[in-house]
């Protein structure tokens, strides 16, 4: 049944869609000003989601983060550009934090909405310059490290797991470390988060790396050449080739790659909850979680599944929902990762073939995670008790059932003792009285029954 099977089958999922959906379309909702307009409207066309998240956060904060996002894209975009001469990438990239301040900056390069981000960068450029003074160094200062970085791996292979580690800070941990001065510049977060380096750098880099696993097809076939980051160090363990992997008669050495790649992953998380207990301002700490327990399922949901290796393996949109509908503390951010660790500790018990070389450290660094996550939820919720349920909420409940009873009842009694009630001359037609009852009665069931859902749904959600 495809989508709608999935949501039948996850009712709990129904309501937080429809909230998503609200949510969604009141992000496409653009400023006045045109140029910030153009910002939101391109944020919008390269990351939804992000577009959401990004909508809860109060200003200057949110338009410094949007114009941080574009700018990156924009850096993103060169270094991503295949046909770009690598004489002409080099420099471009080294220089690509001055470019922020040239108002008529444009360039030709990039596919689809990251070429029309790029032939009218100009405009990013026009925001970037009203914004705060030390925001805009923070932008700055990222943008010219990211740069550098990026330039330095246009002509290095990963090999070793370190190379891999030192690419993700490039292109990920710094935009951890960038978002952490952010925080701290704008007053929602302590100045200490600002100088967070390492913490805020594992949270780029799980991010990352769970990207990075989970695109490898994408990325292998890539025209005109594919660029991977899979360190050989890794990969080299399981195949000859890197590009190996997507054939089927590989699948075995692939999945026992995947693991490892996963297993490596997972070393970042406690950082990522060290950094994220940090965090004070609810928009702030929903910011950060929602990527990094999407990451987690990601994680959960590729972790020995061969699907990686033949098409796009992504979490469900309900579930999806829920995660950003219920992220709102730390207790939540536990109990998420809990649910997802628990899943791959499923697939390492019952799944996994017993000779996966990851197999011990992957039991290992899950063990430690679920004992880490399952202490700091329990001592949460001591510290939390959750608040009994409003009178409101009971009396919402009780009327909605009561109406959908009184209603149930009534069209139960539609009809009466049936023909004999009507006219001698219009018995013969009593047969349609009869269906259009049992048409009412079928409605007043299914009726009963939704509203039975939805309240249940309404008070686990």
């Amino acid at each position: 049944m495809g989508k709608l099977g999935d949501l039948l089958s996850h009712p709990n999922e129904i309501m937080p869609l429809l909230r998503m959906y609200r949510a969604a379309k009141r992000a496409t909702k653009l400023p006045k000003d045109p140029d910030l307009a153009f910002c939101y409207g391109m944020l919008n066309d390269v990351s939804r989601s992000f577009a959401i998240v990004i909508q809860q956060l109060p200003n200057p904060l949110r338009d410094s983060i949007c114009v941080f996002y574009l700018v990156l894209r924009g850096l993103d975009t060169v270094e991503d550009d295949m046909a770009l001469d690598v004489d002409f990438k080099l420099p471009e990239l080294r220089r690509f934090h001055e470019r922020i301040y040239d108002r008529g900056f444009t360039m030709e390069c990039g596919y689809n909405h990251y070429k029309r981000l790029m032939a009218q960068f100009g405009v990013v450029v026009n925001v970037f310059l009203a914004l705060p003074p030390p925001h805009q160094a923070v932008i700055a200062d990222i943008t010219r490290r990211m740069g550098h970085g990026m330039a330095e791996f246009i002509e290095k292979e990963v090999v070793t797991v370190a190379d891999y580690d030192k690419y993700c800070h490039y292109v990920a941990g710094l935009v951890g470390i960038g978002l952490s001065q952010l925080f701290a510049a704008s007053g929602l977060e302590a100045a200490a988060i600002g100088t967070e380096e390492d913490l805020a750098n594992h949270m780029g880099l799980f991010l990352q790396k769970t990207n990075i696993i989970r695109d490898y097809l994408e990325d292998i076939m890539e025209e005109p050449a594919p660029r991977m980051f899979w360190p050989r160090d890794i990969w080299g363990k399981y195949a000859p080739a890197l590009a190996d992997f997507k054939e089927p008669g590989n699948r075995r050495a692939a999945v026992q790659c995947l693991n490892d790649m996963i297993t490596d992953a997972l070393r970042h998380l406690p950082y990522c909850l060290a950094y994220m207990e940090q965090l004070r301002h609810v928009m702030v700490f929903r910011f950060c979680a929602i990527p990094q327990i999407m990451a987690a399922g990601t994680l959960a949901l590729c972790y020995n599944n061969g699907r990686v290796f033949e098409g796009v393996v992504k979490m469900r949109r309900g579930e999806t929902a829920r995660v950003f509908e219920t992220c709102n503390d730390l207790g939540d951010l536990y109990a998420w990762f809990l649910q997802y660790l628990e899943v791959m500790d499923g697939k390492v018990s019952s799944e996994v073939d017993p000779s996966d070389p990851s197999l011990p450290l992957t039991r290992q660094r899950i063990a430690e995670a679920r004992k880490a996550c399952a202490a700091k939820l329990t001592e949460w919720k001591r510290a939390h008790p959750p608040p009994s349920e409003s009178g409101a909420a009971l009396a919402r409940d009780f009327l909605a059932l009561s109406l959908s009873g009184a209603y149930f009842y009534y069209v139960w009694q539609l009809g009466g003792p049936g023909g004999e009630a009507l006219p001698e001359g219009l018995r013969p037609y009593a047969w349609v009285l009869e269906q259009q009852a049992g048409l009412q009665r079928a409605v007043s069931l299914a009726l009963l029954v939704l509203v039975f859902l939805v309240v249940a749904v309404l008070r686990r959600a």
